[in-house]
């Protein structure tokens, strides 16, 4: 929000999960702007066909302003955040949040009891989000991303954080 931005001029964000193959190219978008790593239509169709409800999508208006796209692997009860993404004009609202925590609650109701994902080591907006959902550093993975860069892995032990 810039300085002369008001409260009451901003629009409301409504989140809903995926529903449509018509909402595709809006994530695809979103995620290509921010991802360092190119993801292909498959990648995509792959996480949000087999697990549409683990895609939120933050909605303003008829734009689709941030979204998170996870999988729930039912045999290890472990969740996964492949990716996430918030348009830069509405970052700081919590928006990157509220996705995330709103996919964990529906990994949670399928019997999820961790949730892993993978961060780049510089990103530093995206492991203070995660650092405050209770994420802690499991482990650092050395030049895992195509441009060479090295990630964390983080976890999220939902066991004892209920």
């Amino acid at each position: 929000m810039t300085d002369t931005t008001k409260e009451e001029d901003l629009v409301p964000i409504t989140y809903v999960t995926y529903e449509s193959e018509l909402q595709l190219p809006m994530v695809m978008r979103l995620m290509e702007k921010d991802l360092s790593e190119p993801y292909s239509v498959y990648t995509y169709r792959f996480f949000i066909n087999n697990w549409p409800k683990l895609c939120w999508l933050a909605m303003a208006k008829e734009e689709c302003i941030g979204a998170v796209v996870c999988k729930l692997d039912p045999k290890n009860d472990r969740g996964y955040i492949a990716m996430l993404a918030v348009n830069s004009d509405y970052r700081g609202r919590g928006i990157g949040i509220t996705l995330v925590e709103k996919a964990i609650g529906t990994m949670q109701e399928h019997g999820c009891i961790e949730v892993i994902l993978e961060a780049e080591v510089t990103n530093k907006g995206a492991l203070r989000l995660y650092q405050k959902l209770g994420f802690i550093r499991d482990k650092r993975l050395y030049r895992y991303y195509l441009n060479g860069a090295d990630a964390f892995r983080l976890k999220l032990d939902l066991v004892t954080t209920q």
